[in-house]
């Protein structure tokens, strides 16, 4: 889960002195809320503009979705275990780089954690832990080394009846890239796509500012931990504070390993900076399963790469290319 990302500005339609406006509107896209903020000489350029990163956006979420049926994810869930499924080009290659991150995580990313049983539930209803059997059954259908892609024919096969493959990870980081060049290829000089916490930025704000965005301390949702200033990059957090349960005093949040079906522990935020929300998403995401050193010794592959971790005990960990300031210790 994306903890909360708060862009400090006043949303809405400003005039300023280069007669530009600043138009920002919300919509409802691939299950998540996005907020969309574009900077334009009028409002009708604006609207028309965000119309369009819309559009992107609702293609590309008909492409990936494993929810909807008519989609090329969901037809290659549904022919697991029986046979290779034709994608475009681009599904082909998103899944591609999804698999990249199973493999150099050794599963601590999956993209087959589609499949996994959602037997922890952190509505309430949870009365006992689930039993170690249940837990080992929980991911037996998981396991990216179970696929096949052939990249002459543009196929992905899952060879296990019951695997899935999703893009809950890394598909609205995708999105919100896919936006941003969009507009960048038409020579719209700045806005933000925001899909739910999964941040691509480019330009400045209308008075020549980086776009400020603050880090939610997850002690305290009251305050930053951070406040960084974005022009052309993305910014992601994942989080684990929001949902758990504690049985015999232990708090189980809702991030789940897909290699062990464990809840995740050690980390309780995780925020990566870069180039690509799309990929940050993906380290994110992967800093939470894998752990503090862990996580610390795969970004040292990304050195485009920034990040922030809070660990459960409230400590700050940043890397040396993390350069605003941050709140050293939070409990």
């Amino acid at each position: 889960m994306k903890i909360k990302l708060f862009l400090l500005l006043i949303f809405g339609c400003f005039a300023s002195t280069q007669a530009q406006v600043q138009v920002h509107r919300a919509v409802t896209l691939m299950g998540s809320r996005f907020d969309i903020t574009i900077v334009a000489s009028d409002s009708l350029k604006a609207n028309q503009n965000i119309d369009e990163v819309v559009s992107e956006i609702a293609r590309i979420e008909q492409l990936i979705s494993d929810w909807k049926t008519d989609s090329q994810i969901s037809e290659v869930n549904r022919n697991a275990g029986i046979k290779p499924v034709k994608v475009d080009s681009e599904v082909f290659e998103l899944t591609q780089r999804a698999l990249y991150f199973s493999q150099l995580t050794k599963g601590g990313f999956d993209i087959s954690y589609a499949a996994m049983d959602k037997i922890w539930r952190f509505d309430g209803s949870m009365k006992q832990m689930p039993s170690d059997q249940e837990i080992k059954q929980s991911v037996a259908n998981v396991g990216y080394q179970n696929m096949i892609l052939d990249s002459v024919n543009c196929t992905i096969f899952l060879k296990k009846m019951g695997m899935k493959i999703g893009f809950g990870a890394t598909g609205k980081g995708y999105a919100a890239d896919k936006g941003r060049a969009l507009m960048q290829a038409k020579g719209v000089e700045a806005g933000i796509v925001n899909a739910s916490g999964d941040l691509s930025t480019w330009g400045t704000q209308i008075n020549g500012k980086p776009w400020l965005i603050g880090l939610t301390n997850p002690f305290n949702e009251e305050e930053n931990v951070s406040v960084i200033k974005l022009k052309t990059e993305a910014v992601v957090t994942s989080g684990s504070y929001e949902k758990y349960v504690i049985f015999d005093g232990k708090r189980y949040a809702h991030i789940i390993n897909p290699v062990t079906g464990y809840p995740v522990s050690g980390l309780i935020s995780v925020t990566v900076v870069g180039p690509s929300a799309e990929q940050a998403n993906g380290l994110s995401t992967s800093i939470m399963v894998l752990g503090k050193e862990a996580g610390a010794a795969l970004m040292k592959q990304f050195p485009q790469y920034a990040y922030l971790l809070i660990t459960d005990e409230g400590e700050v960990v940043k890397s040396p290319n993390f350069k605003f300031k941050v709140k050293k210790r939070l409990k």
